[in-house]
């Protein structure tokens, strides 16, 4: 059945997030869709190696994902006001997981290809979508812990399908991965029925004396995303090549250790993007973890350069991929709800789609980048060169702090919106 959104004013009177229309279903809906693709996301590429394939057609096949999603991505905003967020869901999570069974075809190149970008096109206008849906449905000033619990949804699905989907293939074929994953996408479709309908709110026009006195918009987003890049630049090099180079540092004991640092590194980031959400909704406004959660990451992506350049014990890793991991847990959210709170509310679906490039394109050049870093200086180069880029992220943001002291952005924002309530101002007067 599906459910009725209800008002603005309505929704912001909700005492629970829980309580808001159409949470829960989101929620569900976004652990299935995200353990369709968890449980393929090793698997193709391995499928693609053991039907004879090189390593490049096996990476293409991840790489022509990620260029579809992102290329959705760019387009999902104008879908969500003309169509609404429950159909968009709901084609999204079919074309995400069904296309998984046109491999059962065969894996010759264009099937291998075109199966991946289909599902890569669900992938990219599902992740968008959820992340503004969030806004859309909770009160804004639950808006940083429900953020949160999304991220804690989709950690424990990739936490759970990423070795799950392995396990399958080993044990009952590729055929039956494909199956899953098309089984579990339809589940997510099915729970996008229960999605309120509701549309993305058109653009609002600024009057000429809002537009002397705001910021252009793509300036207010403009660091929050250079953030996630930042981070998520080294997470391409994290989950490409960590777990070999604990491998590599201790082959005894790193063979035990290295299945279970990419998970490590996601549950810790899955716990720190909660409690970051949970510190901004107390605060009434995000920001105050940002840096924090940028020197983490620096940190856990420092300490693995220097623990494989001076082989130091494997433990050490252990220690690196927590810092690094609960470090982007905590940008992440961050940076999705300074995006919400910067820009007017007709724009959250804008919001949404920037976040979400910033995160999958830097996830993809980071692969690229620091891979060829790797090739020429060691697994301890790449992670010494993203590093530094995450330092530059951080740099960035000081600045930004700076500037934004005297920047004015009171157009119909998240912040706007909670100086308006009571209990905003309650808080303040109590401050």
């Amino acid at each position: 059945m599906v459910q009725t959104g209800l008002s603005r004013a309505e929704i912001e009177q909700l005492d629970s997030m829980w309580k808001a229309p159409g949470f829960v279903p989101t929620l569900v809906a976004v652990f299935a869709a995200f353990g369709s693709w968890s449980l393929l996301l090793p698997v193709i590429p391995l499928a693609a190696l053991d039907a004879g394939h090189g390593p490049a057609l096996a990476g293409a096949s991840t790489g022509i994902f990620m260029a579809a999603t992102v290329a959705t991505q760019i387009f999902t905003p104008t879908a969500l006001r003309r169509l609404g967020y429950n159909p968009v869901m709901v084609a999204s999570a079919f074309m995400l997981g069904v296309p998984a069974l046109g491999h059962l075809l065969g894996l010759e190149v264009w099937n291998l290809l075109l199966f991946s970008a289909l599902r890569g096109i669900g992938f990219g206008a599902l992740t968008v979508a959820e992340s503004a849906l969030i806004a859309e449905l909770v009160p804004s000033r639950f808006l940083g812990k429900a953020s949160g619990m999304l991220g804690v949804f989709i950690g424990v699905s990739q936490m759970i399908c990423l070795p799950l989907g392995l396990f399958l293939a080993d044990r009952a074929g590729y055929p039956a991965v494909y199956a899953a994953a098309a089984a579990v996408a339809l589940v997510a479709a099915v729970m996008c029925l229960r999605i309120p309908r509701i549309k993305a709110q058109p653009p609002t026009r600024p009057s000429p004396e809002e537009k002397a006195t705001s910021a252009p918009a793509w300036k207010l987003v403009l660091v929050p995303a250079l953030a996630v890049t930042s981070l998520s630049m080294s997470f391409g090099a994290v989950s490409s090549f960590l777990p070999a180079a604990v491998q590599e540092l201790d082959p005894v004991t790193g063979a035990v250790i290295g299945g279970f640092m990419l998970s490590i590194t996601g549950g810790a980031a899955m716990v720190m993007r909660y409690g970051s959400g949970v510190i901004a909704d107390r605060n009434g406004r995000p920001g105050a973890t940002m840096i924090p959660g940028q020197v983490m990451g620096f940190a856990g992506v420092a300490l693995m350069a220097l623990v494989i350049a001076n082989g130091w014990p494997v433990w050490w890793l252990v220690l690196a991929g927590v810092l690094f991991g609960g470090g982007f847990g905590i940008v992440q959210n961050e940076a999705l709800l300074s995006m919400f709170f910067r820009l007017p509310r007709s724009r959250v679906s804008e919001a949404s789609a920037v976040w979400n490039i910033s995160y999958d394109a830097g996830t993809g050049l980071g692969s690229f980048l620091l891979g060829a870093v790797a090739a020429q200086a060691a697994y301890s180069g790449a992670y010494a060169v993203g590093a530094v880029v995450v330092s530059l992220g951080i740099l960035a943001t000081i600045a930004d702090r700076v500037v934004g002291a005297h920047r004015i952005t009171e157009l119909d924002n998240t912040r706007a919106r909670l100086r308006q309530l009571p209990l905003g101002r309650k808080r303040r007067r109590n401050g």
